[in-house]
């Protein structure tokens, strides 16, 4: 396929309530709420909602993801349990164990439309996941599509050899986690694209892109780039149905410039405790009194302390906003 063939809406016909082009929301865990995805869904978009990355039989996250789906059924007036839910569910992935016998079961109940698969710490750790998918759907007549989030194109290659349907190709400009190493999205798309077309499977897996998309500018950029659709994250966090902090979406209505407001960095997790993710991720946030403190030689343990003080005393200021 050459690159002014024209390739097959894939994502119209899997998903044919929403509009064209294919717009969804990030599945930002903790902020893609059931109000959130189904406002997206409402609007003809693609709506996820945020499943976490705790996957054992009596975890927590699994159980508030149940009443989450549960919710978004109300909200969208579902009743019929055999109905498909519009909307699809984001995971983290980097400890996978349990997500075939604890995840899956949850999503087939709720008849989800689309999984969405980010952060492993190995490519190969998807194939057994994205194959249990493909059984399930087979098996119970289950429409349901793979989502899987890429950020080099090695790691594309991985996930399209492991069966994903649509490949959520993220640039380095994008808000929040992302590869360590990696490319803008500029650059990323075409190369996706032309790795599909090297494969055979152009036809049979879909691009959208992701990171530094905010408006439709961004969108008509990506769509010219050959994506399919586009996903968004930073730009739903400022939104009504998302239950970020106020404190947050003034921040990132009211900051300019983003090349040298935002900084990719491990640092940022350090901060807030959460530097459990693997090395080869990072993220993108607004550089706060943590990063700066950071910059001029605090200690890590001096700067987790500071954060840790301000946000019993309910002070946001040190809080990392990704964006």
């Amino acid at each position: 396929m050459t690159a002014d063939e024209h390739r097959p809406n894939l994502l119209q016909g899997w998903f044919p309530y929403t509009t064209i082009p294919f717009i969804a929301n990030a599945s930002m865990y903790g902020f893609a709420t059931a109000e959130l995805a189904t406002a997206v869904s409402r609007a003809k978009g693609f709506g996820f909602i945020g499943g976490g990355f705790d996957f054992a039989a009596q975890s927590r996250q699994l159980q508030e993801l149940d009443s989450e789906l549960t919710k978004a059924r109300s909200l969208l007036k579902i009743t019929a349990l055999d109905e498909k839910l519009p909307l699809g569910v984001g995971f983290i992935t980097f400890r996978p164990v349990g997500f075939v016998e604890n995840v899956i079961p949850i999503l087939l109940k709720h008849r989800v439309a689309g999984i969405w698969l980010a952060f492993p710490t190995a490519g190969a750790d998807h194939a057994p996941i994205i194959s249990a998918i493909r059984a399930t759907r087979e098996r119970e007549g289950w429409n349901v599509r793979s989502f899987v989030q890429v950020g080099t194109v090695k790691a594309a290659k991985e996930a399209v050899e492991q069966g994903a349907d649509i490949l959520v190709v993220q640039g380095g400009d994008a808000g929040g986690h992302q590869w360590a190493q990696g490319a803008s999205a500029i650059a990323l798309v075409p190369e996706v694209n032309d790795l599909l077309s090297m494969m055979g499977k152009a036809t049979e897996v879909s691009v959208v892109a992701a990171g530094g998309i905010v408006d439709g500018r961004g969108c008509v950029a990506a769509l010219g780039l050959g994506a399919d659709g586009v996903v968004m994250g930073t730009r739903f966090l400022a939104t009504i149905e998302c239950p970020a902090p106020l404190f947050t979406k003034k921040t990132l209505v009211s900051i300019t410039d983003g090349a040298s407001s935002t900084i990719k960095s491990r640092q940022h997790d350090v901060f807030q405790s959460t530097d459990f993710w693997p090395v080869e991720f990072d993220g993108r946030a607004v550089i706060g009194p943590s990063y700066e403190d950071f910059e001029k030689g605090m200690s890590d343990s001096e700067n987790v302390a500071k954060y840790n003080k301000a946000r019993e005393n309910g002070n946001d200021e040190r809080r990392i906003i990704w964006a």
